[in-house]
Order: structure tokens, then C-alpha cells, then sequence
């Protein structure tokens, strides 16, 4: 079974060895030039993207239009995606040790933005690889320790990390 990674996972490929991505900062803010017409009355956020090569040799790193997907709420509706305020990852050699990041804009209705889900397609050296899946939201957060029993239990991240430590559990009896 495929299962999601909790933003801020890394997760490697297996087909290109020493090269791994993660979907990180989930935050909410205003791009730096301007907000587009077409959101208004969206709140605006931004999520960052970083390719790392822990391998021996460059991998060609493509990440674009078309190859970042984000979903908003629980229904997983299509968020916003500000492209004139992104940046991505046009044609870039990843050389081993380095890394690269996409800032991606997007906006989606507030009431939304605690449910996010981020997929990710890399196109490495002229391959697609397969899709990845982040979750999580803005303002979740995981129970610190003074927090209450139960104050997060109903947060979508705290299901995600709840679900993959019961997998990790089970393949290791």
C-alpha cells in the first residue's frame, strides 16, 4: 500500500540512488510580488520543495509547471497555484552533497488550509519519476508536552504520524 509522507519527510527514490525530496515549510504569508487577481478572497501560502543529492554523481533536475499538485481541504479541492510568484527547478544539475529548492505560492479558501496535500512528479535526467504525496496544514502542530491529552488528536497530521509509526510497527514484528 502507498502511503503519504507528513510534510516534512524525506522521501528517497529508489531508481535514482542517493537522490531524495521533501515537501517542507508549509506556512502562511503573501508572495513577494503581489497577490494575482484570481485570488481574491484566498488566503495565500507557501510550501517549499528541496531535491538533495546524497549520491556520487549530478542528477539533471527538472520540477515545473504541471508537476507539483496541491489540494486544499478535506474534500482535496485544487488549490490555487500562483505560477508568476513561484519558482521552480528548470534544468538544474544537482552535483552530489547540494541541493536545490522550489518555492511554490498557492491560495485556497481559509477555512481549508488545515487540510493540504502536496504531490510531487521529478523529472531526473529525462525521467519521470513516480508520484510522491505530502500531508499536512497550516496551524497544525504537534502536541507539546504541556499540551492537554487529546488537544491534537483530531489534527491531520497527528493521524498521518499516527498511521505510519502503526505501519512501521507492524513490518517490524
Amino acid at each position: 500500500m502507498y502511503e503519504p509522507n507528513v510534510v516534512g519527510d524525506w522521501q528517497e527514490y529508489d531508481e535514482h540512488a542517493g537522490l531524495r525530496v521533501r515537501v517542507h515549510r508549509l506556512e502562511a504569508g503573501e508572495p513577494p510580488r503581489g497577490r494575482d487577481d484570481a485570488a481574491e478572497g484566498l488566503a495565500y501560502f507557501s510550501v517549499r520543495v528541496t531535491v538533495e543529492n546524497r549520491g556520487n554523481r549530478a542528477f539533471g533536475i527538472h520540477l515545473e509547471d504541471g508537476q507539483i499538485d496541491v489540494r486544499v481541504g478535506a474534500d482535496g479541492e485544487s488549490a490555487f497555484i500562483d505560477w508568476r510568484n513561484s519558482q521552480f527547478i528548470e534544468g538544474f544539475d544537482v552535483y552530489p552533497l547540494r541541493r536545490a529548492t522550489a518555492v511554490i505560492y498557492a491560495a485556497g479558501p481559509e477555512t481549508s488550509l488545515s487540510h493540504v496535500d502536496v504531490q510531487v512528479q521529478l523529472r531526473v535526467d529525462e525521467e519521470w519519476t513516480g508520484r510522491r504525496l505530502w500531508a499536512g496544514g497550516i496551524g497544525v502542530h504537534e502536541p507539546s508536552s504541556g499540551a492537554p491529552a487529546g488537544a491534537c488528536r483530531e489534527s491531520l497530521a497527528h493521524q498521518v504520524s499516527v498511521f505510519l509509526r502503526d505501519q512501521a510497527e507492524e513490518g517490524t514484528a
